[in-house]
């Protein structure tokens, strides 16, 4: 497969080298606005060829797929370009600001025979069949804590008043639509739907929110979502059961799980991994979706971004967000 790409970031950056690893990907054309950027870029991860026009590297016949990890705001646009140029189309989190733009680029990727997936870390990952398959050694849940504070290295520049794009809601960014969406991610892949949804959202100056809270309630069933752009969380995660707990150190990249049952602790998945494991796992997902035209990991994944699209159109509309 020949893949292209879209930004120069370094989660871009990391992505590519994950890819490499995993095999069966060619990396073939980088995109970026200014030449000079995107001759740096394409020579640092091994691009043949450069573009500095979106539509001409759509039209391209020598990529198959893309990868955009552009602005947020962008990731709707840009995958309904490449999809309608009969590129499949592997996007960074979140695909689309909605669930209705999203449902809108699934058929056009149907009816075209593509594949439009989401790059998401962790339930690609062999740590969440992992954790699936312990979910029934802890007994009945009812409590579920999912926490992910990251203090954002972006912080400092925003209080020496600059705006960097994490925190401009122009381009749809911020704490939920950056990190929150990982908490959501995992509740919905191992919960499913929420009956009610409770939340609240604190907002920088800028609009965009710094941090925020998110209650998920079941049937019989509590999942906290806590999640900061301005701040450091260092306890576990935990989904806590009547039989007992399973910590998670990370719930994005679902590394440091620990079994504990009976006040006796048991490694379940070691708390350091490179990012070339962890993101080559959701970069040979893709590989085997385009080559296989399907699977049901994809429809899995399909239907867990659409819910939490869902999800996080609810905590938006409840919290006014700008966007």
């Amino acid at each position: 497969m020949k893949l292209a790409s879209v930004g120069t970031s370094k989660i871009a950056s990391m992505f590519l080298s994950a890819a490499k690893k995993a095999g069966g990907i060619e990396y073939a054309a980088a995109y970026s606005r200014m030449r000079e950027t995107g001759e740096r870029f394409a020579a640092e991860n091994g691009a043949a060829r450069v573009y500095t026009d979106l539509a001409a590297m759509a039209a391209s016949p020598e990529i198959d797929a893309v990868y955009i990890a552009s602005p947020n705001r962008l990731h709707y646009e840009q995958s309904k370009l490449f999809l309608e140029h009969g590129k499949h189309v592997f996007c960074e989190k979140p695909m689309t600001t909605t669930c209705a733009e999203e449902e809108e680029l699934y058929r056009v990727a149907d009816k075209k025979g593509l594949v439009y997936a989401e790059a998401i870390m962790s339930i690609h990952t062999p740590a969440f069949r992992l954790l699936q398959e312990t979910l029934p050694e802890i007994g009945k849940i009812r409590t579920v804590n999912l926490v992910f504070c990251q203090l954002s290295s972006r912080y400092q520049a925003y209080l020496a008043g600059e705006l960097p794009n994490i925190f401009d809601p122009k381009l749809h960014a911020g704490c939920l639509m950056d990190i929150g969406v990982y908490n959501i991610y995992l509740a919905a892949a191992l919960f499913g739907k929420p009956e009610k949804i409770v939340s609240d959202a604190v907002f920088l100056d800028s609009g965009a929110d710094a941090c925020g809270s998110a209650l998920l309630k079941y049937p019989d069933l509590n999942v906290n979502l806590i999640y900061s752009k301005v701040g450091q969380n260092y306890a576990q995660s935990e989904i806590i059961g009547d039989k007992g707990t399973i910590g998670i150190q990370s719930v994005s990249q679902l590394t440091g799980i620990d079994l504990i049952i009976g006040g006796e602790r048991r490694n379940l998945v070691e708390y350091e991994k490179t990012r070339d494991e962890v993101m080559g796992a959701e970069a040979a997902f893709f590989r085997d979706t385009v080559n296989e035209g399907g699977s049901p990991a994809y429809t899995f994944a399909r239907e867990t971004s659409l819910l939490v699209r869902e999800i996080t159109d609810e905590i938006r509309k409840q919290n006014a967000f700008p966007f």
